[in-house]
This record gives structure tokens, sequence and C-alpha cells, in this order.
């Protein structure tokens, strides 16, 4: 892989990550209302999806669901029904909070692994990315091994890097708002952004 093309796949990361989308959503809202080592462990549970799909992208996965719009639908319609899913659960545990605290009703660690996995792995715009993009920074003379690893190491970083931007502003947000009204508000909007990502991604194609 040339250094052009390296510099050329950092910036689509970097875009493509900083860009809200429904990743971005899930792990500010869980900054908000949960706290920064929550939406730390979504965010590694974003970063092993983005590392599968590289791998499926190796195996011809990608190929695969170019030419098979059928499967493309499935995955994009059960990451649809998964964010929706988890915007409405924010939006009842919201409703339901009684605490003065923000830290009430803390996600577990396993399931804010699982959310932030899922949400990124069925993300229309990241399978796109890496199942049919991703070759495009790719050099077929070179070592094809060498490079993937390369590729899935730099979008880790990058991807890390500007998910934790957004933790750090939602961290200082938190801190301003206290109050179990704020509590509730920051649920209700977390949680409506987030089904608005799930509307947004059905009606993209």
């Amino acid at each position: 892989m040339n250094f052009e093309l390296w510099v050329g796949f950092i910036i689509a990361t970097a875009v493509l990550t900083l860009i809200p989308g429904p990743s971005v959503m899930l792990i500010t809202g869980r900054a908000i209302t949960q706290g920064t080592r929550a939406a730390i462990i979504c965010i590694v549970g974003d970063l092993i999806a983005g590392i599968v799909l590289m791998i499926f992208s190796l195996l011809g996965v990608g190929a695969i669901l170019e030419t098979s719009p059928f499967l493309f639908q499935i995955m994009k319609w059960a990451g649809v029904c998964y964010m929706i899913y988890l915007g409405l659960s924010q939006i009842l545990e919201a409703r339901n909070s009684k605490s003065s605290s923000i830290e009430s009703k803390q996600v577990s660690a396993k399931d804010n692994l699982r959310d932030g996995f899922w949400t990124a792995l069925l993300n229309p715009k990241a399978l796109a990315f890496y199942l049919a993009f991703l070759t495009q920074f790719i050099d077929p003379t070179g070592d094809l091994w060498l490079q993937f690893l390369v590729l899935i190491t730099t979008s880790s970083v990058v991807t890390g890097v500007a998910l934790m931007g957004y933790v750090i502003l939602a961290a200082r947000a938190r801190k301003i708002f206290q109050s179990e009204s704020a509590v509730k508000w920051f649920g209700y909007t977390g949680g409506s952004f987030m089904v608005g990502a799930g509307v947004w991604m059905a009606s993209t194609r």
C-alpha cells in the first residue's frame, strides 16, 4: 500500500466516524446517561465490529452483499430495528426513572459492549464502507495480509480517537446537569435521536 492510499483511508475513516450516525448517537447517549466508562465500553464494541466487517471484506463477503441486494436489505433492516429498539428502551427508562442521580439504572458492561457491537455491525453506512469500498484502498500488487493489518489498525485508532472526542464533549455536558429532570431530558433526547437514526437508516438505500 502506498502512502497516498493510506492517507486517503485515514481521511475516509475519519469522515465516516465524525458524521453523526447510529454509533455516535449511542455512545454520546451512554456517556451522558451512564458515564464515560459505559461509553468507552460501547466504543470497544464498535471497534470489534469494525474489525469483524474488515475481516468479512477480506473473506469476500463484501462482494457477496454487493451482488445480493436482498442480503444487504436484511442486514439493513436488522440494524434499523435494533437502533429503534435501543432508542425506545432509553426513552422508557427515562420515563420510569425516579432517582435524582444520573448514575441510576446503570447498564452492565456486557450490555454496553453488545450494544456498541451490534449498532456498528448493522449500520448500513459502515457495511457499505467496509464491505464495498475497502478494496479501493488496497494495492493488488502488494502484500494483501500486511495491507489488511495496516488498515485494521488504522481504522481502529482513527475511529477510537474520533468517538472519544464525542465522549469527552458528552461527559462535560453531563457534569453540568445532575437533576432528575435533566436525567429524564437526556434520556428522552438521546432515545429520540437513536429512533431518528433508525428512521434515517430505513430511508437510505
